[in-house]
């Protein structure tokens, strides 16, 4: 993939709100496919298979869906630039002369963007209260996990106020439109995250015990690659943690100038996502091992019970906690405000409001919502990822690579870079990405989520 000359050129207006730089547009990328997976899944999936021997499906799964799936959803949003449902109405009219059959289909990932910022609008209302209980010592005397779980079994199903203060919060962003709102907040959030994180991962280095985490973290197991759910687990999380749901990657690359080159911002969102969940299990892994325990359990009782009951026990595991949690809130925003940016504009477009109006729309759905799922927010966001996502991931595929065709293809997808890219990368992305999807759908139905 060409390299472009510099991250700050300026990208030329197209009559849309649009990213003002190349480095703004891959941080907010980046931002949404950053997320709760990098943090709270990847490490256990590294966990309980084999450290370094996870990795190696991983990446080659990451290369697979970045070159594919990524790069398809940035240029086909920016080829239409419009949302999912004008995207696909486009599509539809291009081939078949009718943008109807589109526009239906297309409402399916801006449905899945919504269901999904629903439910992620309730964990950031979780960190956010983690955060400030942490900022006030309200979790000082914590001795034990049953004292974190107790709190978290208490914010998960009554936490209204700092569930919509996140909503707010999201919403005073995308407001301000692309350039003005969500380019600016990347910019700061994104490095701060990595920053954070880095910190943490030097202060667990520090600690009495934390080689043994890296020493598993880092030991292949060739033997382990021989175990088929390790494929399918590392292809779950690749998938997932790339973000390719038909909706936040395309409405993103609905907003990019003609000149930039989409397949190397592709290339850096995969790198800096798979950077934020080594970053993740370099902290995590090794805190663990400093205390003797073995990382069995992820998801939100990782993240909300036994690591802050980990943290409460280091020295200094006030600030470390504190620390965390302000990492984890940016990298939950990021995700949100990507989240809820298909539907903003998919009102936008179809209802012709201007963008305050259009925010003030979705943000009152969504805080609605969000406040009556607070007890079943895990079904929730199962149903999103195990079937939404790959279906939405899926149309956007057959859309671009199939309906499109293979000359469109080339046009969009080199447009703005200096070299071509290899015309093997439409055959895959034609048959073997559209065949993750599916494979992704039917393993994540079967196993109750690979993801």
């Amino acid at each position: 993939m060409a390299d472009s000359d510099s991250l700050e050129t300026p990208a030329p207006r197209t009559g849309r709100d649009s990213f003002t730089s190349r480095r703004g547009f891959i941080l907010a990328c980046i931002g949404s496919a950053v997320g709760m997976g990098n943090i709270w899944l990847f490490p256990t999936r590294v966990s309980a298979y084999g450290g370094a021997t996870f990795l190696i499906p991983y990446l080659i799964f990451v290369v697979l869906i970045a070159s594919t799936g990524v790069i398809g959803e940035m240029a086909f949003g920016r080829a239409a630039r419009k949302g999912p449902v004008g995207a696909f109405g486009m599509a539809t009219q291009t081939r078949f002369g009718s943008k109807r059959p589109g526009e239906l289909l297309g409402l399916l990932p801006v449905a899945s963007s919504l269901a999904m910022a629903i439910g992620y609008s309730v964990v950031v209302g979780w960190i956010l209260f983690y955060l400030v209980t942490a900022l006030a010592g309200g979790t000082a005397g914590y001795t034990d996990a049953s004292q974190f779980s107790s709190l978290f079994g208490e914010v998960s199903t009554n936490n209204f106020f700092w569930q919509t203060v996140a909503v707010l919060a999201t919403f005073a962003i995308v407001i301000f439109g692309v350039g003005g709102g969500i380019e600016r907040a990347n910019k700061v959030m994104m490095p701060l995250f990595f920053v954070l994180f880095v910190g943490l991962a030097v202060y667990v280095c520090t600690l009495p015990g934390s080689g043994a985490g890296y020493a598993y973290l880092f030991v292949l197991d060739p033997a382990g690659l021989a175990d088929p759910l390790l494929w399918v687990f590392a292809l779950g999380q690749a998938f997932f943690s790339l973000s390719v749901a038909g909706n936040g990657t395309l409405i993103y690359g609905s907003y990019l100038s003609d000149t930039e080159d989409v397949p190397n911002s592709a290339k850096y969102v995969a790198v800096f996502d798979t950077l934020a969940a080594v970053l993740a299990s370099l902290v995590i892994i090794p805190a663990m091992a400093t205390a003797g325990e073995t990382l069995s359990a992820g998801g939100p009782g990782l993240m909300f019970i036994y690591l802050p009951n980990l943290f409460a026990g280091m020295p200094g595991g006030s600030v470390v906690m504190i620390v965390f949690f302000a990492a984890v809130l940016f990298g939950g925003l990021t995700s949100l405000i990507n989240l809820y940016e298909a539907p903003i504009a998919t009102v936008q477009e179809f209802f012709h409001l201007d963008r305050t109006k259009a925010c003030f729309a979705v943000g009152a759905v969504g805080l609605v919502a969000s406040l009556l799922i607070q007890g079943i927010v895990s079904p929730w966001m199962d149903v999103c990822s195990i079937y939404l996502c790959p279906i939405g991931a899926f149309l956007a595929a057959v859309m671009f690579y199939w309906v499109l065709g293979r000359d469109y293809w080339k046009r969009e997808v080199n447009r703005g870079r200096t070299k071509p890219l290899s015309p093997a990368f439409y055959p895959l992305a034609k048959y073997a990405f559209c065949g993750v999807t599916v494979f992704v759908l039917v393993a994540g139905t079967i196993l109750g989520g690979i993801g």
